[in-house]
């Protein structure tokens, strides 16, 4: 209850929102909350009246848990009105976005409703008013057009592409949690990412060592003690450390003054303990020291613990070459007060001030967290120290540049993205600096200076319209910053994916065109909110994913352009026999075969399609973009008459040639499903020649599909039981020969088409 005081010691879960007002040393973990990648040191003291939430150092948050030291504190929210509590009323209250695609196909489908439906009134009217068709034939005929026009197939072949892309993103490690979003991946126009975990490592790794005699550059990532330590030199180049005369010495002392462990778990290497004491140990394994057989030489007499108001850690420690050390690591700018001198490479020298904080400005700039270390003698029987003996006497030995670095997969992925017109946004709750450093080293740095919410808060909706466009890094975010962000992205006519790991990401995951969870360190209540779930929390992941979308929607198309000709052409049939008073050269039962049984065996073939070479050059598709542009149109159009006059040419020659209505309906069904084979090999590139020598057999899904309807065919046309079902009657040989020649000629007049496209439109 409010008022109530509570009492928080390391491990502890705070149980409701807590003003802190005695403080021992107390770190909390408050990365689900608001993404600081590391413990936040917490204190008494008042914060401002308008501090972002990561700022609000005398506050601990409901759900957060303690890293380190005790507090005292009073409860002054519990249930919906904590931090934890807000977010999540603010994530039940969005609605959640319809994908692209649900909203391409309901408009595709209110439209060609439409048109069948107009088409068979017309017709009806023209066979019974014109025409004078007795009402059963007419009312035959329309049953015919109707069958013919509808594309029975198109709704399972839209679920078993979507359902073979969740399979593919499955192994690249994106688990899809709702189906269409599969599709909205391949639409993305801007990922908003969070940083820590996701475009970051998520373990605090020591990237750079300065001493007084240069800058040394440490390689690997994480608490995994594989890297090598090289010297950086003024023109850029590095050479082997190892000859360093101080770095052994400061390796052995960021050992030696430290209280967590590492320890290597099912292959991964994590720390319990503090971060960047991780950190130090993993660095002093690259050294090549040995934590065990150190420990054994450099006996612990005593120690003073990091305690927040004092900023620093001391170990006493006795040597192994005689006498006793005392190591003290802490803050720069209080260790740097406790030296007077400094480790060179001949033995100690006068500490120059000036010099150590170029290095620290510099090492803060590329967004670093600085630990300083230092060393001094004292005499052999000391076997305690107090806070009193650390206060002067030092010899500096070094800086330690810390940072959660970028995933080397990660820049990688972002520079990909670019290229295919994909905008990247790292929005993350940690600091202006670091966020800006890492945006860099990404390449999200191309617009300007990193945006805190503050900032944002500051700004209406247009200001923050116009921000969002123009900035790649936002910082110090709260939950409510990250959802206007979102919206004002969807605004300006974006499709957003927005990643997440924490339970400050739920509402703006939830709120997104596609949420992007993480599953290794994302909360229960960012998958919950999230379409997507990555396996390995690697943001390389979303770029694959982004790829496998775009090949799942480019499939869609092409088998969408494949069977709507088909239904057209049939459909063109029937009202060509209407309109010529001919009798109906596919009954309705001939066209449901050709629809259910060919035609959509043929076009799942193309859902297996692998990725066109252009794919991830393509810029995004535009938000507002029909599912059936005007090319299409045109396409559907052409081949529809191609394959009409193709069946309708063939049925009329053989009804002239032997007189008998069942053998000249068969010949116009084998017509028919001859121009669909050969368009079928067109339809594999939807712009591209398909006159290439691997056209059967890139994607073998399409020469089993064409052996299987070619089967089924010879079974359609001389089995006895289908001709009885049917009405169909077998034909000679010599009658295939014009059969196939229709094919040929679709085949040809397609690619011509396709020619005349590429040549007049550029494309591709």
């Amino acid at each position: 209850m409010p008022g109530d005081i509570v009492h928080l010691e390391s491990g502890d879960k705070v149980p409701a929102d807590v003003r802190l007002f005695e403080v021992r040393s107390l770190r909390v973990e408050e990365a689900a909350l608001t993404g600081e990648s590391v413990p936040v040191e917490k204190s008494a003291e008042r914060a401002d009246k308008d501090a972002p939430l990561g700022d609000r150092n005398c506050m601990g948050f409901s759900g957060t848990l303690v890293a380190y030291g005790k507090a005292k504190g009073v409860v002054v929210a519990t249930g919906a009105k904590t931090e934890l509590g807000k977010i999540s009323e603010m994530t039940a209250s969005e609605k959640g976005m319809t994908t692209p695609l649900l909203r391409q196909i309901a408009q595709f489908g209110r439209i060609l409703t439409v048109v069948i439906i107009a088409a068979a009134a017309l017709t009806f009217l023209f066979g019974t008013f014109v025409r004078g068709y007795a009402w059963d034939q007419i009312f035959l005929a329309v049953v015919g057009l109707a069958v013919a026009a509808i594309p029975e197939g198109l709704p399972a072949i839209l679920t078993i592409t979507l359902a073979i892309g969740v399979q593919r993103m499955a192994k690249r490690k994106a688990i899809i949690r709702k189906l269409p979003a599969v599709e909205t991946l391949g639409s993305v126009s801007v990922i908003c990412s969070d940083k820590t975990g996701t475009l970051t490592v998520g373990d605090m790794t020591a990237t750079h060592v300065v001493t007084s005699t240069g800058t040394l550059s440490v390689s690997g990532t994480g608490y995994d003690p594989e890297g090598q330590i090289t010297r950086e030199s003024e023109n850029g180049a590095e050479s082997e450390a190892a000859e360093d005369p101080v770095l052994r010495e400061i390796a052995v002392g960021g050992i030696l003054c430290n209280d967590s462990t590492l320890r290597q778990k099912d292959g991964k290497w994590t720390v319990e303990g503090d971060p960047t004491e991780g950190a130090l140990l993993a660095f002093g394994r690259k050294a090549g020291l040995d934590r065990d057989e150190l420990e054994g030489e450099w006996k612990r007499r005593s120690s003073v613990p990091f305690e927040s108001e004092h900023k620093y850690m001391a170990s006493l420690n006795e040597s192994p070459e005689g006498g006793v050390r005392v190591f003290l690591k802490g803050a720069p700018e209080i260790v740097l007060q406790y030296c007077s001198k400094q480790r060179g490479p001949d033995g100690d020298e006068d500490l120059d001030t000036d010099k150590w904080h170029e290095a620290m400005d510099r090492r803060a700039e590329d967004g670093e967290r600085l630990l300083a270390l230092a060393v001094k003698e004292v005499p052999d029987d000391t076997s305690d120290i107090e806070h009193e003996d650390v206060k002067d006497g030092f010899v500096l030995l070094g800086l330690f540049g810390l940072m959660d670095p970028p995933r080397d997969e990660a820049v990688d992925a972002v520079q990909t993205c670019h290229e295919a017109g994909v905008e990247v946004k790292m929005i993350t709750g940690d600091h202006a600096k670091t966020a800006f450093a890492i945006g860099k080293r990404l390449g999200l740095d191309g617009k300007g200076k990193a945006v805190t919410g503050a900032e944002l808060e500051a700004m209406s909706d247009e200001e923050m319209r116009k921000a969002v466009v123009e900035t790649n890094v936002f910082a110090r975010t709260s939950p409510e910053h990250k959802l206007r962000l979102v919206k004002a992205l969807q605004a300006e006519g974006r499709i957003v994916a927005m990643t997440g790991d924490g339970v400050n990401d739920a509402p703006a995951l939830k709120s997104a065109d596609v949420g992007v969870a993480m599953g290794v360190k994302g909360t229960e209540a960012a998958k919950e909110a999230a379409e997507v779930v990555l396996a390995d929390d690697n943001f390389s992941s979303i770029e694959h994913a982004v790829e496998e979308g775009r090949q799942v929607y480019d499939n869609i198309r092409k088998s969408i352009l494949f069977i709507l000709p088909t239904n057209g052409a049939q459909a063109g049939v029937v009202i060509a026999s209407v309109l010529g008073g001919l009798t109906l050269p596919l009954t309705p039962v001939q066209i449901l075969w050709v629809n259910m049984i060919t035609a959509v065996t043929l076009a799942l073939s193309l859902i297996f399609e692998p990725a066109e070479e252009n794919l991830m050059k393509r810029p995004p598709r535009d938000a507002g973009e029909a599912i059936m542009p005007a090319f299409f149109l045109w396409r559907i159009g052409f081949v529809s008459v191609l394959i009409m006059c193709g069946s309708l040419g063939m049925f009329l020659w053989k009804q002239g040639l032997v007189d008998d209505l069942d053998q000249a309906r068969t010949a116009a069904v084998n017509a028919l499903i001859a121009g669909q084979i050969f368009y079928l090999l067109n339809s594999r590139f939807m712009h591209a020649s398909s006159l290439r020598f691997n056209i059967l057999f890139a994607n073998p899904k399409v020469a089993y599909a064409i052996l299987f309807i070619i089967g089924a065919q010879i079974l359609f046309t001389y089995l006895p039981l289908m001709n009885l079902w049917f009405g169909t009657k077998p034909i000679s040989l010599m009658a295939t020969v014009p059969i196939l020649a229709v094919g040929v000629i679709v085949f040809f007049a397609v690619e011509l088409e396709k020619a005349v496209v590429r040549r007049w439109f550029g494309t591709n």
